[in-house]
């Protein structure tokens, strides 16, 4: 088990990714913490995981209210201890519309929950990260985060700053050895993309648990030394060489 002892947070993890990151770093070892807007889900999703053996910190938490996330730390932190890896997995689709027709409300809570979001935990759980002189960041992008596309709006935009963010944070936490990624996750059957292709057929598409590895290598010891990276889940190959 490659995150035996670890402590993994993972917001959005109700459902999609987030559920099928927090099911494998379970069967990876991993400790979790684990946090959605979802309550009833989340609960499911806690009483499966504690079963496996693994400890399980889950909260009903909206990523783009501060307060809601200082909570959240603070009860993962009373019962969990400092976290090793913070997954930034959160995120709002908003609408499929073009920017001047794009309602200013719905651009708000995007930008709340798919920026302020990852801000707002980052900025509490790196700290201990700097103290330990070790930790792992993964913030979760898109494809329209790297390359603007008409009418992803807010979307779009939201994950252009996240891989902004991601530069950012991985100069400022180098010297702490501190790695901080970014993951295209790319295509996978989940409600957002039905949502953003209503006529797409599923079936063609990769479900969440088959784009994971890419995940637990930079949350492992695998991943020491790889930084500022922008990686593609669907053409990972875990080579060092090409990542360095």
């Amino acid at each position: 088990m490659k995150l035996k002892g670890k402590r993994v947070m993972i917001t959005g993890a109700s459902k999609g990714l987030g559920r099928a990151l927090a099911v494998r770093f379970a069967a990876e070892g991993a400790d979790l913490a684990l946090c959605a807007r979802s309550g009833k889900a989340l609960e499911e999703l806690h009483n499966s995981l504690i079963s496996t053996g693994v400890r399980v910190v889950a909260v009903q938490c909206d990523v783009a209210n501060s307060v809601q996330v200082q909570s959240f730390v603070e009860k993962v932190a009373a019962e969990l201890g400092d976290v090793d890896v913070l997954i930034n997995n959160a995120s709002r689709l908003g609408e499929r519309t073009t920017v001047v027709d794009y309602p200013i409300g719905e651009w708000d809570d995007v930008i709340q929950t798919n920026v302020h979001g990852p801000f707002f935990l980052t900025r509490l759980i790196v700290p201990p990260m700097m103290k330990r002189g070790s930790g792992s960041i993964i913030n979760v992008s898109s494809s329209v985060g790297r390359a603007g596309r008409k009418l992803w709006g807010a979307y779009s935009v939201s994950k252009f700053a996240l891989e902004g963010f991601t530069q950012v944070l991985s100069e400022e936490l180098r010297p702490f050895n501190i790695r901080v990624n970014s993951v295209n996750p790319g295509p996978m059957s989940t409600e957002m993309r039905k949502k953003a292709y209503p006529n797409e057929d599923p079936a063609s598409l990769r479900t969440p648990d088959q784009v994971t590895d890419v995940f637990v290598y930079l949350a492992s010891d695998d991943g020491i030394g790889i930084s500022g990276q922008s990686l593609d889940a669907t053409s990972f190959v875990a080579n060092p060489g090409l990542l360095s």
